[in-house]
C-alpha cells in the first residue's frame, strides 16, 4: 500500500540530501515537480529509497523583512511608505509629480532589495535618496539633505550648495565656448 502525505518542506540545509520524514533513512528522491504561473509554490512528489513512501512536498519562499538599522543602533522594518512621506516634504511645492516621487522611491527600494539581504544602514538609504533627488530637483535635494544631515546653521546649507554651484558654472563655462 502506498501512502500520501502533504508535507511543508523546509529544508535550509545547502547541498544536503532531503531525508524521509517516516523513516530518516532513505533518501527523499523527487519524482515530479509542478509550479503554479508565479513559480511559487513548487509541488514535489517524492519517494524514499528506503520505506518506498510516496509524499506530495510543498515548497515556498520565505521572505525574511529587510530590516534599517538606524542611528542609534535600533532596527525598524524597512518601509516604502516612510522614504515616499520624505520625499514629498522635501518636494513640497516644486515642479516634481508623484509619478516622479514614485519613481524614486521605486529606484531606492531595487537599489536596496539588490544589494542588501536582511539590513541596511540608513545612511545608505539617506544617499541613494540624495542621488536621485540631486538629478530630479536640486531645491528639493537641498531640503532633503538639510533635514537627513541634521543641518544648523546656514554655513551647513551653504557647504552643500558650493559643490553644484561650482558644477553650474562649469557646466555654463563650457556652453560659452
Amino acid at each position: 500500500m502506498l501512502h500520501y502525505g502533504l508535507i511543508l518542506a523546509i529544508d535550509t540545509r545547502a547541498n544536503q540530501r532531503m531525508k524521509c520524514p517516516f523513516c530518516r533513512e532513505g533518501d527523499f528522491a523527487v519524482v515530479d515537480s509542478r509550479s503554479h504561473r508565479g513559480g511559487f509554490p513548487i509541488r514535489r512528489k517524492r519517494l524514499c529509497s528506503h520505506c518506498k513512501r510516496r509524499v506530495m512536498t510543498v515548497e515556498e519562499v520565505e521572505d525574511a523583512p529587510l530590516k534599517v538599522i538606524k542611528k542609534d543602533d535600533s532596527r525598524e522594518p524597512f518601509d516604502p511608505a516612510k522614504l515616499r512621506r520624505g520625499l514629498e516634504k522635501a518636494c513640497y511645492k516644486r515642479p516634481v509629480s508623484t509619478e516622479q516621487i514614485e519613481t524614486v522611491v521605486r529606484q531606492v527600494e531595487s537599489d536596496v532589495y539588490a544589494e542588501y539581504f536582511s539590513e541596511v544602514p540608513v545612511a545608505v538609504l539617506g544617499e541613494l535618496v540624495m542621488r536621485y533627488l540631486k538629478k530630479l530637483d536640486q531645491v528639493a535635494y537641498v531640503r532633503f539633505a538639510s533635514v537627513y544631515r541634521e543641518f544648523t546653521d546656514v554655513g551647513d546649507f551653504v557647504e552643500e550648495i558650493q559643490p553644484m554651484l561650482a558644477e553650474v558654472e562649469s557646466e555654463n563655462r563650457k556652453r560659452r565656448r
